[in-house]
């Protein structure tokens, strides 16, 4: 059997726990005890948590006071963001070692492209391994890596045996792979998302596979079309070098839940000066203003609005925003603003996907 399109030898390499395995590298009094990186204050989140945290159910983005209660031994750590970027480019060097086609996604993850690569290495299980061993030896730090085909089933195989592991699906493996693949596990496939799927009756990539791209359109609208090639092991996606930011934006956790509009403008007035920074830093402009609101229940409710021009100015972000505050009545008592820009000038028209179709054998050394 031959897969009709062309075959790339990808890598994604994950970090395990990056945050709170760097704070337990450095102060080895944290190792092997849960912890928590942020969250400590009265309305703190959860950065990251280590593994020991993990078992008890802490996770990223929770608050810190539900945290402390799943775990009530956990030690709360301050971040510290530029030592994680320190490390990081550390990390990264390691991966230009071997490709210049690497794709970061965050401080602790990116794509790599081995087809071709500076070692001339043939095998990119092998490479993973050597980068691991190598992130290793120079951080202390473990990283899981998954290797496949494309991007979507390295990035699915790369937590297929966290921490500290790797996984390969080679090309005669990719079909049954993502057939058996519980439908959680489908980056791109959110909690939402999930429960829809398991109320038509998926579960697997199998159950999937077997719907059509109009049932799956007309459920999941511009999705539809993704689930549907990805789970056939279509993903063109190159990895890309330099990515380009999708949007620009800014927000600010209060001390105190806010209750009126009026308590809320001089903060949406510090969070516009914040995002005009940084879209002047970055010399780009937008469109679509969204109002981010996440209410004291942790509901979250987004505003937007699109303008016929390019703005990067405070003055006009900050009166869509009031615009859009206003809008329609809050539905609690509010935690969070934010404040994004996105459709920017920075974006490019989409290319015609390729044409021609590359039939490779299936014996591709992996």
């Amino acid at each position: 059997m031959d897969l009709d399109f062309p075959l790339r030898k990808i890598i994604h390499v994950d970090m395990d726990a990056f945050y709170a395995s760097v704070e337990q590298h450095d102060n080895p009094e944290l190792k092997g005890k849960p912890i928590a990186v942020g969250g400590g204050s009265k309305r703190g989140v959860v950065s990251a948590a280590s593994y020991e945290a993990r078992k008890y159910g802490v996770k990223s983005a929770m608050a810190g006071y539900i945290a402390q209660r799943n775990c009530p031994d956990l030690i709360f750590v301050k971040p510290r963001f530029d030592r994680y970027k320190e490390v990081s480019y550390q990390i990264r060097s390691i991966f230009f070692e071997y490709t210049d086609l690497v794709e970061p996604l965050s401080l602790d993850e990116a794509y790599l492209d081995v087809t071709e690569n500076k070692k001339g290495n043939p095998s990119a299980t092998l490479i993973a391994k050597e980068i691991r061993q190598k992130i290793l030896e120079k951080t202390g730090l473990t990283a899981s890596a998954g290797i496949s085909i494309n991007k979507f089933i390295a990035k699915v195989a790369s937590d297929y045996n966290k921490p500290n592991g790797q996984k390969t699906v080679n090309p005669e493996e990719v079909i049954q792979f993502l057939e058996d693949l519980d439908i959680r596990k489908f980056y791109g496939v959110g909690k939402v998302t999930a429960e829809k799927m398991y109320r038509l009756g998926i579960f697997t990539g199998k159950d999937l596979k077997q719907k059509s791209i109009e049932f799956l359109d007309e459920n999941f609208g511009k999705s539809g079309k993704y689930y549907y090639h990805v789970v056939r092991g279509i993903h063109h996606s190159a990895v890309k070098p330099h990515r380009i930011p999708k949007s620009v934006g800014a927000e600010r956790t209060f001390f105190e839940n806010l209750s009126s509009e009026i308590f809320m403008l001089e903060k949406l007035e510090n969070i516009a000066n914040e995002l005009e920074r940084r879209l002047q830093k970055s010399k780009i402009a937008g469109k679509t203003i969204t109002l981010k609101i996440k209410y004291s229940d942790f509901t979250l409710q987004t505003r937007s609005k699109t303008l016929p021009y390019y703005i990067a100015n405070k003055a006009l972000i900050l009166e869509t925003a009031k615009e859009l505050l206003y809008q329609s009545e809050l539905q609690n008592s509010v935690r969070l603003l934010g404040i994004s820009l996105a459709n920017l000038n920075t974006e490019k028209k989409k290319e015609e996907p390729e044409k021609e179709s590359v039939s490779v054998q299936l014996k591709f050394d992996f």
